[in-house]
């Protein structure tokens, strides 16, 4: 089970850090999986922000290329989104994705948290 938590408020400029726990997973599938943060603005598609791999390699969407920052405990099977410098266009859901061949579609997502930047 995938599970967000970090979500809140804040204003222009402020920052927050996501959590998310994969429950359930042993150590060798959390550490080889491939792990991705995505977000989905009101009224828009869901779209991908950030991913980690195995090898700790980073991808970032461009909008938050040197804002945001994703990591990964393997130990604690816990993926990371460091968020500075928000911006209302940051204003999301956001969702955490494990990409394993061992966790089914379903059990991938967690179910989100709501990130709200005021101006």
């Amino acid at each position: 089970q995938v599970v967000e938590s970090g979500g809140g408020s804040v204003q222009h400029g402020g920052s927050l850090r996501l959590s998310c726990k994969v429950h359930g997973a042993i150590l060798s599938t959390f550490s080889g999986a491939m792990m991705a943060w995505y977000r989905q603005a009101p009224g828009k598609e869901r779209e991908l922000v950030a991913t980690v791999s195995p090898e700790r390699n980073t991808n970032y969407k461009d909008s938050v290329k040197g804002r945001f920052t994703i990591s990964r405990d393997n130990g604690k099977r816990t993926a990371y989104l460091q968020m500075n410098n928000l911006s209302v266009e940051d204003t999301a859901v956001y969702y955490c994705k494990i990409n394993s061949p061992y966790i089914s579609t379903e059990s991938s997502w967690g179910q989100g948290t709501h990130v709200t930047v005021s101006s």
